[in-house]
């Protein structure tokens, strides 16, 4: 086997340098590396192995804010790196993301041997700064107030061949009390929609089939541009994209989910059956405290609308539990709700305090094991839901597209994995004709677990796509590059199925 060193050896002496990217939070910051690693690219650097763990000439950190502990899971990397920095002359370790925004010179001061450091409005600016601190031998800390480019206009290196994201808007209007990401990311942005429209069929000339659009509160889009309408407008634009086979978006707002965006969604075919729609409470007295701008008849009531509608759609969510001053009654609201709307999933979290939030300084904060117990009975509550939602796919024929990684089991029982229209997963039996991630498997489902469906039998018909072409064509490409040039493989096959990676602005 190889070793680390002799690895870094083997690709330092064909004269290039590699590079790797760390991502913490949500989709934006997900989608934010993908930037980040163009960038790197486009500057002559070359992806390190998938097991390079640190063993590159660069490491970037994209960071997330929003947890309580954020800081110290950063600064406990940035440690582990320090003795391989100090023995590995010319390597260099960069911070950016959320964090970096808000602490900014505190992180070179606690590891002065981060080399760069650089916020969430100029990520564009990574290459010149590393090459500004090798040169002048002194770590670089800049921080833009606001945007400098939308992050659509740099160098990509997306993680799929056939699935990408594509950022609508930037920052957030919202003052939401647990979230600190609108300090962070700054107020609403919006993309001209012509500019998006290209983008997307760029994607799709390239052999995208899917995409995933993409905001901090993606629905609000328009607001920046004075038209109300925009964000429905722009899902039936995407109907037109020949090609275009499944858009999603990710995430709205209760607030800002429209009629006219529910009828944009029944009517156009490629805009999938799926929403995911954060409710973090159920009770009014803490949704107000956490300044969502609705309430629980409110949600409720769009999820009628969106299920009479779509009546095949998967509804998911993000909860918090344990809100500073809930009390039981507020808790048992939001169980109430979980049982009407009956979602396909919820992503729950116990609440933890945010720096930098009001809701962090509230009183009433509640005891860990009230918390954790309350979090338990939801979680057994949703488990139950999603289980019996799940068993009412039994006996249907989905279109699933073939993903790449989904499975962990899948070598072992001779599967492969896919997503439904509506976002579950879906196991099924390996067809005798090759597929590959991006192609289009029809199949019957024959069981449901709480988190996935199964289809056992053999597939009704297979589609080869020409996402799946693209698929073959950049892993052939990638194959074939001279060793020490090391891309890398994509690790996902579509945009990861929500929420967050790690923690996003909606996780608490």
């Amino acid at each position: 086997m190889t070793s680390s060193s002799d690895r870094s050896l083997a690709v330092d002496a064909q004269g290039t340098k590699t590079y790797e990217v760390r991502t913490y939070g949500c989709q934006m910051n997900v989608h934010d590396s993908e930037r980040l690693s163009g960038l790197l690219e486009d500057a002559g650097y070359v992806r390190a192995p998938e097991d390079a763990d640190g063993d590159a000439d660069v490491v970037v950190f994209n960071t997330c804010a929003v947890r309580e502990n954020a800081d110290n899971k950063l600064y406990g990397n940035l440690g582990r790196l320090a003795p391989r920095k100090a023995s590995r002359p010319g390597m260099q370790i960069a911070v950016g993301g959320c964090l970096a925004q808000k602490d900014r010179d505190t992180i070179v001061r606690k590891a002065p041997w981060v080399d760069v450091v650089f916020g969430t409005h100029n990520i564009g600016k990574l290459p010149v700064l590393l090459e500004r601190a090798r040169v002048q031998d002194e770590a670089q800390v800049e921080i833009a107030e606001s945007l400098e480019a939308f992050p659509s206009t740099l160098p990509t290196r997306r993680e799929s061949a056939y699935a990408a994201w594509v950022s609508i808007s930037v920052g957030c209007n919202n003052t939401c009390t647990f979230c600190i990401v609108p300090a962070l990311r700054g107020k609403e942005k919006d993309r001209r929609p012509g500019d998006i429209l290209a983008e997307i069929e760029a994607l799709v000339g390239e052999g995208v089939s899917e995409i995933t659009l993409l905001g901090q509160n993606v629905n609000a889009y328009g607001s920046d541009i004075g038209d109300r309408q925009a964000f429905s407008k722009l899902l039936r634009a995407c109907g037109t994209i020949e090609g275009l086979e499944r858009v999603r978006f990710t995430s709205p707002h209760p607030r800002d989910f429209t009629d006219d965006v529910i009828a944009a969604m029944a009517e156009t075919p490629n805009v999938m059956p799926q929403l995911h729609m954060p409710l973090q409470s159920g009770s009014d007295t803490v949704l107000k405290a956490m300044r969502r701008s609705y309430r629980q008849d409110r949600f409720l009531g769009i999820i009628e609308k969106v299920r009479a509608a779509i009546p095949h759609a998967a509804l998911s969510t993000d909860i918090i539990v344990g809100f500073p001053g809930e009390t039981e009654e507020d808790f048992e609201q939001t169980m109430h709700t979980v049982r009407q709307a009956r979602f396909a999933q919820a992503f729950t979290f116990q609440y933890s305090k945010r720096p930098g939030t009001p809701a962090a300084t509230m009183e009433g904060q509640i005891p860990k094991q009230v918390v954790q117990a309350r979090y338990e009975r939801l979680v057994a509550l949703q488990e139950e839901i999603s289980w019996e939602e799940n068993k009412k796919q039994v006996g249907r024929t989905l279109e699933v597209m073939v993903a790449e990684g989904e499975g962990r089991k899948d070598g072992e029982t001779r599967r492969l994995s896919g997503r439904a229209p509506d976002n579950r997963l879906v196991h099924f039996t390996k067809p005798e004709q090759e597929v590959r991630p991006g192609d289009v498997v029809t199949v019957e489902i024959t069981y449901a677990a709480p988190h996935h469906l199964l289809a056992e039998g053999a597939a009704t018909s297979v589609r080869r796509t020409r996402a799946g072409d693209a698929w073959e064509k950049r892993n052939t490409t990638e194959a074939a590059k001279p060793a020490g040039v090391m891309l890398g493989l994509p690790q996902i096959g579509a945009p990861a199925p929500l929420p967050p990676v790690t923690g996003g602005c909606t996780v608490a």
